[in-house]
């Protein structure tokens, strides 16, 4: 009988080889790229008897020549282990235990080895699945089986700080130099045992620029579905990651590809197939294109803003169905059945949606012109983030040009340069940011230096001898008079 090729993938099961070893002199990985914080980590799990090896993106940034932005570490040590060792630790996740050890602002991520949900040894919990998705994956073993327990292979190269060297079981270096996105293990049990490496595939292809592998790609046309299972507390949290990591266009447009987009704002999707006088919808792609500028500069940016444009088009869509009521009730109705329909795929955080009715609501009162009453609205508090989405309306080809003139002019009275290409985000916390759409160098009549008068001091009169004046005493009157008592 031939013998039988078994797949990469089954290699977790069966005997797995000998991994590549790829020593200093051949990798560009130095220990001045890495962050202090995780050194100290590192360095202090070795000495206390553990094996500790750098991972994940932190590995293949710097193999990239990227500044990475976090790190992450793979040990043999047990979770309360780690505890133990560092007294500014803190156990989190319920899916999988890690261990966050705090450096001030910075926080080291300390994994420990995992291994197949069903290979869990005697007395350990094991994991637990239910429909081929991994609810809880506590199941330590050794580094090569976590290397099999990686998402994809430029993510499963381990640097090891004994030799600084760089550890590899699969084809990740290979991958890496290549430029191509592969998942390790068998692509479509791999996704249903979490549906979320579908949309860390795309961001990885965005952000990295790399070419998605066919067997990692194929998936992905039908197996979109399965994030209706995913909880959207966790669905929130890939969305920033998606279109707030300085690539937003690009995975949007990757997101609409393979029908993922759709999965997470069904609403959106179905507006973004319709036309406005044979012309595609617009405002979405420039809201992307302006937040990856921002991110760029380094300026800050808020999810408020973002999920604003991402919902903006069912929302006008939506009060255009509606008649028989003003602008302004229209806008509010329909927000409340958008947000209402969106947080069953997404949830958006109260703190959040409060921020985007307000950017809303500010759009139909931008329509009230007539009179003074309206110059209030230049003292609210998301009036910068309402006029930014305004402009983004007139560059999505809607019919306000008229309004952003006004409210253009409005401001310039007050001694604002406005400058139009530029779109100001609020922050977190409801205030507003850096203002990004004055000219700095442009210098308004507010900012000309005025001449300072001169003004006489008020002359005073003073007694040299004089007593203070005392305040005088004043008597009041009860206003309630004694009852008079009839004689007995």
């Amino acid at each position: 009988m031939p013998a039988v090729l078994l797949p990469p993938w089954c290699k977790r099961k069966y005997a797995i080889s000998q991994p590549t070893v790829i020593p200093r002199p051949e990798h560009n990985i130095s220990r001045a790229l890495i962050s202090e914080a995780a050194l100290r980590v590192l360095y202090r799990l070795l000495h206390s008897g553990y094996n500790a090896y750098l991972v994940g993106g932190g590995v293949r940034d710097l193999l990239l020549g990227r500044e990475p932005k976090d790190f992450d570490i793979a040990t043999n040590a047990r979770p309360e282990q780690v505890r133990q060792i560092f007294r500014n630790c803190r156990l989190v996740g319920r899916r999988f235990l890690l261990a966050h050890v705090h450096f001030g602002q910075e926080i080291v991520e300390v994994a420990t080895f995992r291994a197949a949900h069903d290979q869990a040894e005697e007395g350990e919990e094991g994991g637990v699945m239910e429909d081929g998705r991994i609810l809880r994956d506590n199941v330590y073993g050794t580094l090569e089986q976590d290397a099999w327990r990686r998402d994809f292979t430029v993510n499963a190269l381990y640097y090891n700080l004994r030799d600084f060297s760089v550890v590899d079981f699969g084809s990740g270096m290979e991958d890496l130099r290549a430029g191509v996105l592969r998942l390790v293990g068998e692509p479509y049990s791999r996704y249903r045992e979490d549906p979320v490496r579908m949309l860390r595939a795309v961001r990885f292809a965005a952000k990295l620029g790399f070419r998605i592998a066919h067997d990692t790609e194929t998936p992905l046309l039908t197996l979109g579905y399965l994030l209706r299972e995913i909880p959207p507390a966790r669905l929130f949290d890939e969305v920033l990651k998606l279109f707030l990591g300085g690539t937003g266009l690009q995975t949007f447009e990757l997101l609409r590809h393979y029908d993922l987009f759709a999965e997470l704002f069904p609403q959106t999707e179905l507006a973004l197939e319709q036309e406005e006088d044979h012309f595609p919808l617009t405002l979405l792609a420039r809201a992307l294109s302006n937040t990856d500028e921002r991110i760029m500069a380094g300026k800050p940016v808020t999810p408020a803003f973002l999920f604003a444009a991402l919902l903006w088009e069912p929302v006008r869509q939506e009060a255009r169905r509606q008649s028989g009521m003003p602008m302004l009730e229209t806008l509010h109705f329909a927000a409340d059945c958008v947000l209402q329909e969106q947080v069953r795929r997404v949830a958006i955080p109260r703190r959040y949606t409060l921020q985007i009715r307000e950017i809303w609501s500010l759009q139909g009162r931008f329509t009230h012109i007539r009179g003074r009453r309206h110059h209030h609205l230049l003292d609210h508090p998301r009036f910068r983030a309402a006029y930014d989405f305004l402009l983004l309306r007139l560059a999505g080809g809607e019919d306000v040009g008229d309004l952003v003139t006004y409210w253009t002019q409005l401001q310039e009275e007050r001694g604002l340069t406005i400058d139009n290409s530029v779109l100001t985000l609020i922050s977190d916390d409801g205030t507003e940011m850096e203002d990004a759409t004055t000219t700095p160098d442009a210098v308004s009549p507010l900012d000309e230096p005025q001449p300072i008068e001169e003004t006489p001091p008020a002359p005073t009169f003073e007694t040299p001898h004089a007593e203070p004046e005392r305040p005088r005493r004043r008597r009041y009157r009860s206003s309630r008079r004694k009852a008079k008592v009839a004689p007995v």
